[in-house]
Protein backbone atom coordinates (compact mmCIF):
# COMPACT_ATOMS: atom_id res chain seq x y z
CA UNK A 1 0.00 0.00 0.00
CA UNK A 2 0.97 3.63 -0.49
CA UNK A 3 -0.60 6.84 0.71
CA UNK A 4 -3.74 7.64 -1.35
CA UNK A 5 -3.43 10.47 -3.87
CA UNK A 6 -6.78 12.20 -4.09
CA UNK A 7 -5.89 14.16 -7.22
CA UNK A 8 -5.04 10.95 -9.05
CA UNK A 9 -8.27 9.33 -7.91
CA UNK A 10 -10.29 12.35 -9.07
CA UNK A 11 -8.62 12.16 -12.47
CA UNK A 12 -9.42 8.44 -12.70
CA UNK A 13 -13.03 9.15 -11.72
CA UNK A 14 -13.35 11.74 -14.48
CA UNK A 15 -12.06 9.35 -17.13
CA UNK A 16 -14.31 6.54 -15.93
CA UNK A 17 -17.32 8.84 -16.04
CA UNK A 18 -16.73 9.33 -19.76
CA UNK A 19 -16.82 5.55 -20.22
CA UNK A 20 -19.91 4.71 -18.20
CA UNK A 21 -22.33 3.98 -21.04
CA UNK A 22 -21.40 1.02 -23.25
CA UNK A 23 -24.37 1.45 -25.60
CA UNK A 24 -22.54 3.51 -28.25
CA UNK A 25 -19.83 0.85 -28.30
CA UNK A 26 -22.41 -1.93 -28.60
CA UNK A 27 -24.14 -0.11 -31.45
CA UNK A 28 -20.96 0.28 -33.48
CA UNK A 29 -20.56 -2.20 -36.37
CA UNK A 30 -18.24 -5.09 -35.51
CA UNK A 31 -14.85 -5.07 -37.14
CA UNK A 32 -11.57 -6.89 -36.89
CA UNK A 33 -8.52 -6.17 -34.77
CA UNK A 34 -8.27 -4.26 -31.53
CA UNK A 35 -11.82 -2.85 -31.57
CA UNK A 36 -13.35 -6.35 -31.55
CA UNK A 37 -15.47 -6.71 -28.38
CA UNK A 38 -13.25 -9.50 -27.01
CA UNK A 39 -10.05 -7.49 -27.43
CA UNK A 40 -8.39 -6.73 -24.13
CA UNK A 41 -6.14 -4.17 -25.78
CA UNK A 42 -8.70 -2.13 -27.64
CA UNK A 43 -12.19 -3.54 -27.19
CA UNK A 44 -14.99 -3.62 -24.66
CA UNK A 45 -13.21 -6.33 -22.66
CA UNK A 46 -10.50 -3.88 -21.68
CA UNK A 47 -12.93 -1.14 -20.66
CA UNK A 48 -14.91 -3.71 -18.66
CA UNK A 49 -11.74 -4.34 -16.65
CA UNK A 50 -11.68 -0.68 -15.60
CA UNK A 51 -15.21 -0.80 -14.26
CA UNK A 52 -14.65 -4.19 -12.59
CA UNK A 53 -11.76 -2.77 -10.57
CA UNK A 54 -13.73 0.35 -9.68
CA UNK A 55 -16.68 -1.75 -8.51
CA UNK A 56 -14.43 -3.84 -6.26
CA UNK A 57 -13.01 -0.72 -4.63
CA UNK A 58 -16.39 0.92 -4.06
CA UNK A 59 -15.72 3.69 -6.56
CA UNK A 60 -17.89 2.28 -9.31
CA UNK A 61 -21.19 0.57 -10.01
CA UNK A 62 -21.21 -3.25 -10.43
CA UNK A 63 -24.05 -2.85 -12.94
CA UNK A 64 -21.80 -0.72 -15.14
CA UNK A 65 -19.10 -3.39 -14.99
CA UNK A 66 -21.65 -6.06 -15.91
CA UNK A 67 -23.00 -3.98 -18.80
CA UNK A 68 -19.51 -3.65 -20.29
CA UNK A 69 -18.86 -7.35 -19.73
CA UNK A 70 -22.04 -8.15 -21.66
CA UNK A 71 -20.78 -6.09 -24.58
CA UNK A 72 -17.41 -7.82 -24.37
CA UNK A 73 -19.17 -11.19 -24.60
CA UNK A 74 -21.22 -10.15 -27.63
CA UNK A 75 -20.41 -11.23 -31.12
CA UNK A 76 -18.66 -14.35 -32.31
CA UNK A 77 -16.31 -15.83 -29.71
CA UNK A 78 -13.03 -16.63 -31.40
CA UNK A 79 -10.66 -19.44 -30.50
CA UNK A 80 -8.72 -19.17 -33.77
CA UNK A 81 -4.97 -19.07 -34.28
CA UNK A 82 -4.88 -15.38 -33.31
CA UNK A 83 -6.62 -15.96 -29.96
CA UNK A 84 -4.51 -15.20 -26.91
CA UNK A 85 -4.57 -13.34 -23.62
CA UNK A 86 -5.22 -10.06 -25.44
CA UNK A 87 -7.82 -11.32 -27.92
CA UNK A 88 -10.71 -13.74 -28.22
CA UNK A 89 -11.81 -16.42 -25.77
CA UNK A 90 -8.74 -16.13 -23.49
CA UNK A 91 -9.19 -12.36 -23.17
CA UNK A 92 -12.86 -12.75 -22.29
CA UNK A 93 -11.99 -15.53 -19.83
CA UNK A 94 -9.42 -13.31 -18.09
CA UNK A 95 -11.88 -10.44 -17.70
CA UNK A 96 -14.75 -12.70 -16.60
CA UNK A 97 -12.52 -14.32 -13.98
CA UNK A 98 -11.58 -10.85 -12.72
CA UNK A 99 -15.27 -9.98 -12.48
CA UNK A 100 -16.18 -13.19 -10.66
CA UNK A 101 -13.39 -13.11 -8.09
CA UNK A 102 -14.25 -15.50 -5.29
CA UNK A 103 -18.00 -14.84 -5.55
CA UNK A 104 -18.95 -17.81 -7.69
CA UNK A 105 -20.58 -15.50 -10.22
CA UNK A 106 -20.42 -16.30 -13.93
CA UNK A 107 -19.65 -19.94 -13.07
CA UNK A 108 -21.30 -21.47 -16.12
CA UNK A 109 -19.67 -18.96 -18.48
CA UNK A 110 -16.28 -19.47 -16.87
CA UNK A 111 -16.52 -23.25 -17.08
CA UNK A 112 -17.27 -22.92 -20.81
CA UNK A 113 -14.45 -20.45 -21.34
CA UNK A 114 -12.06 -22.63 -19.31
CA UNK A 115 -12.68 -25.55 -21.63
CA UNK A 116 -11.94 -23.39 -24.66
CA UNK A 117 -8.77 -21.84 -23.24
CA UNK A 118 -7.44 -25.19 -22.02
CA UNK A 119 -8.02 -26.67 -25.50
CA UNK A 120 -6.22 -23.73 -27.12
CA UNK A 121 -3.33 -24.08 -24.69
CA UNK A 122 -3.02 -27.85 -25.16
CA UNK A 123 -2.86 -27.47 -28.93
CA UNK A 124 -0.23 -24.71 -28.66
CA UNK A 125 1.86 -26.78 -26.25
CA UNK A 126 1.83 -29.77 -28.60
CA UNK A 127 3.02 -27.57 -31.44
CA UNK A 128 5.69 -25.88 -29.33
CA UNK A 129 7.20 -29.12 -28.05
CA UNK A 130 7.17 -30.59 -31.56
CA UNK A 131 9.03 -27.50 -32.78
CA UNK A 132 11.66 -27.89 -30.06
CA UNK A 133 12.01 -31.58 -30.88
CA UNK A 134 12.82 -30.60 -34.47
CA UNK A 135 15.51 -28.18 -33.27
CA UNK A 136 13.74 -25.18 -34.83
CA UNK A 137 13.75 -21.67 -33.38
CA UNK A 138 10.43 -20.32 -32.07
CA UNK A 139 8.21 -17.76 -33.73
CA UNK A 140 7.45 -14.85 -31.42
CA UNK A 141 3.75 -15.71 -31.40
CA UNK A 142 4.54 -19.09 -29.84
CA UNK A 143 5.93 -17.69 -26.63
CA UNK A 144 5.01 -14.06 -26.12
CA UNK A 145 2.55 -12.38 -23.74
CA UNK A 146 0.28 -10.82 -26.35
CA UNK A 147 -0.40 -13.86 -28.54
CA UNK A 148 1.50 -16.79 -27.11
CA UNK A 149 1.84 -19.34 -24.38
CA UNK A 150 3.16 -16.90 -21.78
CA UNK A 151 -0.08 -14.95 -22.06
CA UNK A 152 -2.14 -18.12 -21.79
CA UNK A 153 -0.04 -19.03 -18.76
CA UNK A 154 -1.05 -15.75 -17.10
CA UNK A 155 -4.70 -16.78 -17.30
CA UNK A 156 -4.07 -20.29 -15.99
CA UNK A 157 -1.92 -19.05 -13.10
CA UNK A 158 -4.64 -16.64 -12.03
CA UNK A 159 -7.61 -18.91 -12.66
CA UNK A 160 -6.42 -22.32 -11.45
CA UNK A 161 -2.77 -22.40 -10.33
CA UNK A 162 -3.21 -25.95 -9.01
CA UNK A 163 -4.26 -27.51 -12.32
CA UNK A 164 -2.00 -29.57 -14.55
CA UNK A 165 -2.39 -27.16 -17.47
CA UNK A 166 -0.70 -24.44 -15.44
CA UNK A 167 2.36 -26.50 -14.61
CA UNK A 168 2.50 -27.72 -18.22
CA UNK A 169 2.81 -24.13 -19.48
CA UNK A 170 5.51 -23.43 -16.91
CA UNK A 171 7.37 -26.61 -17.92
CA UNK A 172 7.25 -25.51 -21.55
CA UNK A 173 8.73 -22.14 -20.64
CA UNK A 174 11.45 -23.89 -18.68
CA UNK A 175 12.26 -26.03 -21.71
CA UNK A 176 12.24 -22.91 -23.90
CA UNK A 177 15.18 -21.53 -21.95
CA UNK A 178 17.40 -24.48 -22.85
CA UNK A 179 19.67 -23.91 -25.88
CA UNK A 180 18.88 -25.73 -29.10
CA UNK A 181 21.54 -28.22 -30.29
CA UNK A 182 22.53 -25.96 -33.20
CA UNK A 183 22.79 -22.73 -31.16
CA UNK A 184 25.63 -23.00 -28.67
CA UNK A 185 25.88 -19.25 -28.09
CA UNK A 186 22.21 -18.29 -28.48
CA UNK A 187 19.35 -18.89 -26.05
CA UNK A 188 16.47 -21.21 -26.86
CA UNK A 189 14.06 -18.29 -27.27
CA UNK A 190 16.09 -16.64 -30.04
CA UNK A 191 13.78 -16.01 -32.98
CA UNK A 192 14.53 -15.74 -36.70
CA UNK A 193 12.22 -12.78 -37.31
CA UNK A 194 12.15 -9.02 -36.75
CA UNK A 195 10.57 -7.48 -33.63
CA UNK A 196 7.25 -7.21 -35.49
CA UNK A 197 7.18 -11.00 -35.75
CA UNK A 198 7.81 -11.08 -39.51
CA UNK A 199 10.94 -11.98 -41.52
CA UNK A 200 12.94 -8.89 -42.47
CA UNK A 201 16.17 -8.13 -44.29
CA UNK A 202 16.93 -5.71 -41.44
CA UNK A 203 17.17 -8.74 -39.13
CA UNK A 204 18.75 -11.41 -41.34
CA UNK A 205 19.69 -13.52 -38.32
CA UNK A 206 16.69 -12.69 -36.17
CA UNK A 207 16.99 -11.27 -32.68
CA UNK A 208 16.77 -11.95 -28.96
CA UNK A 209 13.90 -10.00 -27.42
CA UNK A 210 14.00 -8.75 -23.80
CA UNK A 211 10.59 -7.07 -23.66
CA UNK A 212 7.57 -7.95 -21.55
CA UNK A 213 5.19 -7.66 -24.47
CA UNK A 214 6.96 -9.91 -26.97
CA UNK A 215 10.15 -11.18 -25.38
CA UNK A 216 11.73 -13.31 -22.71
CA UNK A 217 10.97 -10.69 -20.06
CA UNK A 218 7.40 -12.00 -19.99
CA UNK A 219 8.54 -15.58 -19.37
CA UNK A 220 10.91 -14.37 -16.63
CA UNK A 221 8.08 -12.52 -14.90
CA UNK A 222 5.59 -15.39 -15.18
CA UNK A 223 8.04 -18.04 -13.96
CA UNK A 224 9.02 -15.81 -11.05
CA UNK A 225 5.40 -15.14 -10.10
CA UNK A 226 4.76 -18.90 -10.18
CA UNK A 227 7.61 -19.47 -7.71
CA UNK A 228 6.31 -16.69 -5.47
CA UNK A 229 2.85 -18.32 -5.59
CA UNK A 230 4.35 -21.73 -4.70
CA UNK A 231 3.10 -23.31 -7.94
CA UNK A 232 5.07 -26.53 -8.53
CA UNK A 233 6.68 -27.17 -11.90
CA UNK A 234 9.93 -28.94 -12.65
CA UNK A 235 12.92 -26.82 -13.65
CA UNK A 236 11.33 -23.43 -13.09
CA UNK A 237 14.00 -21.96 -10.80
CA UNK A 238 16.73 -23.24 -13.10
CA UNK A 239 14.95 -21.57 -16.03
CA UNK A 240 14.80 -18.28 -14.15
CA UNK A 241 18.53 -18.55 -13.52
CA UNK A 242 19.23 -19.23 -17.22
CA UNK A 243 17.23 -16.20 -18.30
CA UNK A 244 18.96 -14.04 -15.70
CA UNK A 245 22.38 -15.26 -16.82
CA UNK A 246 21.55 -14.03 -20.32
CA UNK A 247 20.09 -10.70 -19.25
CA UNK A 248 23.08 -10.15 -16.96
CA UNK A 249 25.37 -10.38 -20.00
CA UNK A 250 23.54 -7.43 -21.52
CA UNK A 251 22.86 -5.30 -18.47
CA UNK A 252 24.22 -1.80 -19.05
CA UNK A 253 25.12 1.01 -16.66
CA UNK A 254 25.47 4.71 -17.32
CA UNK A 255 24.88 7.98 -15.52
CA UNK A 256 21.16 7.22 -15.69
CA UNK A 257 21.56 3.97 -13.78
CA UNK A 258 21.26 0.31 -14.80
CA UNK A 259 19.27 -0.63 -17.91
CA UNK A 260 18.70 -3.49 -20.33
CA UNK A 261 18.33 -3.34 -24.12
CA UNK A 262 14.96 -4.03 -25.70
CA UNK A 263 16.56 -6.60 -28.00
CA UNK A 264 19.90 -7.79 -29.31
CA UNK A 265 20.94 -8.86 -32.80
CA UNK A 266 23.39 -11.55 -33.94
CA UNK A 267 25.99 -8.90 -34.77
CA UNK A 268 25.71 -7.47 -31.24
CA UNK A 269 26.15 -10.95 -29.79
CA UNK A 270 29.33 -11.41 -31.84
CA UNK A 271 30.62 -7.96 -30.84
CA UNK A 272 29.44 -8.37 -27.24
CA UNK A 273 28.50 -4.69 -27.31
CA UNK A 274 25.40 -2.50 -27.12
CA UNK A 275 25.59 1.11 -28.29
CA UNK A 276 24.51 3.34 -25.36
CA UNK A 277 22.32 5.26 -27.81
CA UNK A 278 20.14 2.13 -28.06
CA UNK A 279 18.86 2.51 -24.51
CA UNK A 280 15.09 2.01 -24.90
CA UNK A 281 12.52 4.46 -23.66
CA UNK A 282 11.38 3.63 -20.10
CA UNK A 283 8.09 2.09 -21.22
CA UNK A 284 6.42 -1.09 -20.00
CA UNK A 285 6.66 -2.95 -23.30
CA UNK A 286 10.42 -2.76 -23.94
CA UNK A 287 11.96 -0.39 -21.42
CA UNK A 288 12.80 -0.25 -17.77
CA UNK A 289 9.13 -0.15 -16.78
CA UNK A 290 8.86 -3.79 -17.74
CA UNK A 291 12.41 -5.12 -17.57
CA UNK A 292 13.13 -3.76 -14.09
CA UNK A 293 9.92 -5.24 -12.69
CA UNK A 294 10.75 -8.63 -14.24
CA UNK A 295 14.24 -8.48 -12.68
CA UNK A 296 12.78 -7.51 -9.30
CA UNK A 297 10.37 -10.47 -9.43
CA UNK A 298 13.25 -12.77 -10.36
CA UNK A 299 15.27 -11.47 -7.43
CA UNK A 300 12.36 -12.13 -5.08
CA UNK A 301 11.80 -15.61 -6.52
CA UNK A 302 15.46 -16.60 -6.25
CA UNK A 303 16.12 -14.86 -2.94
CA UNK A 304 18.72 -12.80 -4.81
CA UNK A 305 18.85 -9.52 -2.88
CA UNK A 306 21.48 -8.00 -5.19
CA UNK A 307 19.34 -8.61 -8.29
CA UNK A 308 16.33 -7.08 -6.57
CA UNK A 309 18.39 -4.07 -5.49
CA UNK A 310 19.75 -3.54 -9.02
CA UNK A 311 16.24 -3.62 -10.46
CA UNK A 312 14.98 -1.11 -7.93
CA UNK A 313 17.98 1.15 -8.55
CA UNK A 314 17.21 1.05 -12.28
CA UNK A 315 13.63 2.13 -11.69
CA UNK A 316 14.53 4.79 -9.13
CA UNK A 317 17.23 6.31 -11.36
CA UNK A 318 14.72 6.54 -14.21
CA UNK A 319 12.07 8.20 -12.05
CA UNK A 320 14.63 10.79 -10.94
CA UNK A 321 15.80 11.57 -14.48
CA UNK A 322 13.60 14.13 -16.27
CA UNK A 323 15.37 13.41 -19.56
CA UNK A 324 14.25 9.77 -19.42
CA UNK A 325 10.70 10.67 -18.41
CA UNK A 326 10.52 13.16 -21.28
CA UNK A 327 11.00 10.21 -23.63
CA UNK A 328 7.47 9.09 -22.80
CA UNK A 329 5.17 11.70 -24.36
CA UNK A 330 2.44 9.06 -24.72
CA UNK A 331 0.17 8.36 -21.76
CA UNK A 332 -0.90 4.72 -22.25
CA UNK A 333 0.00 1.50 -20.47
CA UNK A 334 2.02 -0.04 -23.27
CA UNK A 335 4.16 2.78 -24.64
CA UNK A 336 3.54 5.57 -22.18
CA UNK A 337 3.55 7.05 -18.72
CA UNK A 338 0.68 4.98 -17.29
CA UNK A 339 2.60 1.74 -17.78
CA UNK A 340 5.67 3.17 -16.07
CA UNK A 341 3.52 4.44 -13.19
CA UNK A 342 1.85 1.06 -12.61
CA UNK A 343 5.17 -0.80 -12.81
CA UNK A 344 6.76 1.66 -10.37
CA UNK A 345 3.82 1.31 -7.98
CA UNK A 346 4.19 -2.46 -7.96
CA UNK A 347 7.95 -2.21 -7.47
CA UNK A 348 7.51 0.27 -4.62
CA UNK A 349 5.15 -2.15 -2.88
CA UNK A 350 7.82 -4.89 -2.94
CA UNK A 351 10.86 -2.70 -2.24
CA UNK A 352 12.36 -2.60 1.27
CA UNK A 353 13.04 1.15 1.03
CA UNK A 354 10.75 4.08 0.24
CA UNK A 355 12.80 5.58 -2.60
CA UNK A 356 10.53 4.53 -5.48
CA UNK A 357 7.36 5.29 -3.49
CA UNK A 358 8.62 8.83 -2.83
CA UNK A 359 8.76 9.49 -6.58
CA UNK A 360 5.25 8.24 -7.36
CA UNK A 361 3.31 11.46 -6.65
CA UNK A 362 5.46 13.41 -9.11
CA UNK A 363 5.06 10.70 -11.73
CA UNK A 364 1.29 10.74 -11.25
CA UNK A 365 1.26 14.52 -11.66
CA UNK A 366 3.13 14.15 -14.94
CA UNK A 367 0.53 11.70 -16.19
CA UNK A 368 -2.38 13.90 -15.11
CA UNK A 369 -0.80 16.83 -16.93
CA UNK A 370 -0.44 14.72 -20.06
CA UNK A 371 -4.13 13.81 -19.80
CA UNK A 372 -5.11 17.48 -19.79
CA UNK A 373 -5.02 17.14 -23.58
CA UNK A 374 -8.07 15.28 -24.95
CA UNK A 375 -7.43 11.57 -25.43
CA UNK A 376 -7.95 10.25 -28.94
CA UNK A 377 -8.50 6.68 -27.71
CA UNK A 378 -10.52 5.16 -24.91
CA UNK A 379 -8.97 1.69 -25.09
CA UNK A 380 -7.15 -0.13 -22.33
CA UNK A 381 -3.65 -0.70 -23.69
CA UNK A 382 -2.85 2.66 -25.28
CA UNK A 383 -5.81 4.81 -24.30
CA UNK A 384 -7.55 6.51 -21.42
CA UNK A 385 -9.06 3.37 -19.82
CA UNK A 386 -5.57 2.13 -19.00
CA UNK A 387 -4.59 5.56 -17.68
CA UNK A 388 -7.64 5.52 -15.41
CA UNK A 389 -6.64 2.14 -13.97
CA UNK A 390 -3.09 3.27 -13.21
CA UNK A 391 -4.34 6.51 -11.62
CA UNK A 392 -6.98 4.56 -9.69
CA UNK A 393 -4.28 2.29 -8.22
CA UNK A 394 -2.11 5.12 -6.96
CA UNK A 395 -5.18 7.19 -6.10
CA UNK A 396 -6.52 4.56 -3.70
CA UNK A 397 -3.06 3.41 -2.58
CA UNK A 398 -4.31 -0.19 -2.51
CA UNK A 399 -3.30 -3.17 -4.64
CA UNK A 400 -5.93 -3.86 -7.33
CA UNK A 401 -8.60 -6.18 -5.97
CA UNK A 402 -9.28 -7.51 -9.46
CA UNK A 403 -5.60 -8.15 -10.13
CA UNK A 404 -6.08 -6.32 -13.43
CA UNK A 405 -2.38 -5.61 -14.02
CA UNK A 406 -1.64 -9.34 -14.26
CA UNK A 407 -2.26 -8.93 -18.00
CA UNK A 408 0.88 -6.76 -18.00
CA UNK A 409 2.71 -9.36 -15.86
CA UNK A 410 3.29 -6.77 -13.15
CA UNK A 411 1.49 -8.94 -10.59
Amino acid sequence: MTEPLHGALAAADAIAAELTDPRPWAAAPPNSGRAWPQSLAGGAAGIALLHIERAYSGHGDPHTAHAWLEVAASGTLTAAANAGLFFGAPALAFVTHAAAGSSGAYRRALDHLDDIVVAITRARLIGAHARIDRGRRPPMKELDLIRGLTGLGVYHLKRHPERRITSDVLSYLARLTEPLPTDDDLPGWWTDVAPNGEPSSDYPHGHGNFGLSHGIGSALALLSLAVLCNVPAAGVKEAIERICAWTDLWQQEDSGGPWWPGLVTRDQVRAKHIDPLLRPRPSWCYGVGGTARAQQLAGLALGDALRQQTAEEAMLATLRDPAQLDRLPEFGLCHGMAGLLQAAWRMAADAPSSGIADELPGLADRLITQMSHPADSFELLDGSAGVALALHTIGTGVAPASGWDAFLLLS
